[in-house]
């Protein structure tokens, strides 16, 4: 069991008392998914789990570890049979919270698992989990730290193979390996300066303590700006890549948005000015999870309605992580291409880089000779004919990937805002001692820079006690994970 603050715990009176009798009492949920299904799995965890096995099962002792076994469930008061189904033991400490866990395997329908919910109920001591609570005693138990707990977070809620992926690494536990070496790193580093302060008068420290000191904190200062400057590709990749269609009206923004989801999620009319609201879909493009949006058409109005739908058009442009910049071929003036799109941009009232666009030159069937020798990031469209579809896909699986990268073992990501916040914050307290030793202040309050350094560097595995942020990360669970 991971240590604790008994002192700062103690001091919380009946909120303490509550919150330790929550922790340390034995929880049960349905594990598997909601609603009817072929078979559901009922987990139980703490030191009433064998007795809560013995009394549905009438066993005088739990089976071999880890070894399925078929029997009829009994509920515990009446004794009359509930369902037949496997159950499986998982002692402690080699289980998923540390503690004894029991699963019952039984037959999915709503009245198996309700009437099983209600046997383990009836025994003394057992207390249905709430959300988040199986998974925060496996970290208590040192069986995961913060980054992996939030890695399974992202696991349970991935929606696509590259959220997949990056979720399964963080929760294999390879971000939090990268954050402990930087921590064992500046614990060494503090040690040092320590025993510099108490003992460098008694000359039984070695000369270039300090200078030692100094050049290790330098380089994982580095290690640490370059792992931030990643352009915050694991939080995109986390919460979806937000990419908005913009342009004039009726260039055919909802039809490319139709086209790309493969359904009508937008209304398309031969009117101009259809779409006056944000039209969000989620999709998979490649394995990459993206938001799109459909905007209402750039022009001046008068209509307050659609003044507030091009003020909300132009705002989600702003905070795009990807714009489709769509215009009519055929309307596109005669002139340089580059020059034309400028033009657009400045029509449409657009402060963007065109370049970080893609260009979307639709209606392409409607124009006789097609333009020769376009730009990578512009594509020839026709969301009535199909034509450039594939190219457009293809160039936006390049961008995707891009702006997600591609996380490794090697490379891990920052996956969460509160990463970058606290490594900011860490890696400012290391510039300070930088800087404190330059202006030739007192070593022990230089020394106290790196005690806040190392502080927030364990905010991000939860090695520091913290019970609004464990509150925070573990609420976003479901009951009976």
């Amino acid at each position: 069991m991971r240590n604790l603050n008994w002192r700062k715990m103690m001091s919380g009176g009946p909120k303490f008392f509550k919150s330790f009798h929550r922790l340390y009492s034995t929880i049960f949920a349905l594990s598997s998914g909601q609603g009817k299904c072929g078979v559901a799995v009922i987990r139980v965890s703490g030191s009433k789990s064998v007795d809560v096995l013995k009394s549905l099962t009438g066993l005088q002792k739990p089976p071999p570890a880890r070894t399925a076994l078929l029997k009829k469930l009994l509920h515990p008061v009446s004794g009359h049979t509930i369902d037949k189904g496997l159950i499986l033991y998982f002692p402690r400490p080699h289980s998923f919270t540390g503690e004894d866990v029991v699963e019952f395997h039984v037959h999915g329908g709503r009245a198996v698992v309700s009437a099983m919910l209600s046997a383990v109920g009836q025994i003394p001591d057992c207390f249905p989990a709430q959300p988040g609570d199986f998974t925060k005693r496996a970290f208590y138990a040192g069986k995961m730290d913060l980054t992996a707990v939030e890695g399974l977070a992202d696991l349970l809620s991935a929606e696509t193979e590259a959220q997949r992926k990056q979720a399964l690494l963080q929760m294999e536990g390879h971000l939090g390996k990268l954050y402990n070496e930087w921590a064992q790193t500046l614990v060494k580093c503090m040690a040092h300066v320590e025993a510099y302060i108490d003992f460098s008068e008694d000359d039984n420290i070695e000369d270039g303590v300090l200078e030692s000191v100094e050049k290790k904190l330098k380089v994982l200062a580095e290690e640490m700006k370059s792992h931030m400057s990643d352009e915050r590709r694991g939080e995109i990749l986390r919460s979806g890549v937000q990419v908005s269609i913009v342009g004039e009206p009726n260039v055919g923004k909802s039809s490319l948005l139709n086209t790309l989801a493969q359904r009508p999620a937008a209304i398309v009319t031969s009117q101009a000015g259809t779409t006056r609201d944000l039209v969000r879909v989620s999709m998979d493009l490649g394995g990459f999870p993206v938001q799109l949006c459909d905007t209402a058409g750039l022009r001046e109005a008068s209509d307050e309605v659609e003044k507030e739908g091009i003020h909300r058009a132009k705002a989600a442009a702003a905070k795009a992580d990807l714009v489709l910049l769509v215009a009519s071929a055929p309307l596109l003036p005669k002139v340089p291409l580059e020059q034309a799109l400028q033009n657009y941009l400045k029509t449409c009232g657009l402060s963007i880089n065109l370049k970080d666009c893609i260009v979307v030159l639709n209606k392409s069937d409607l124009i006789p000779d097609k333009i020769q020798e376009l730009p990578e990031n512009v594509i020839l469209t026709s969301c009535e004919s199909g034509e450039g579809i594939s190219q457009l896909l293809s160039v936006l699986q390049n961008r995707l990937t891009s702006l997600c990268g591609d996380p490794s073992r090697e490379c891990p990501t920052i996956t969460q805002a509160r990463h970058r916040t606290y490594l900011e914050t860490c890696l400012e307290y290391l510039h300070e001692y930088q800087r404190s030793l330059e202006a030739e202040q007192d070593l022990v309050i230089a020394a106290e820079q790196l005690r806040q350094a190392l502080r927030h560097l364990g905010m991000l595995t939860g090695k520091v006690s913290t019970e609004q942020l464990l509150d925070l990360v573990f609420s976003e669970f479901c009951i009976g994970k």
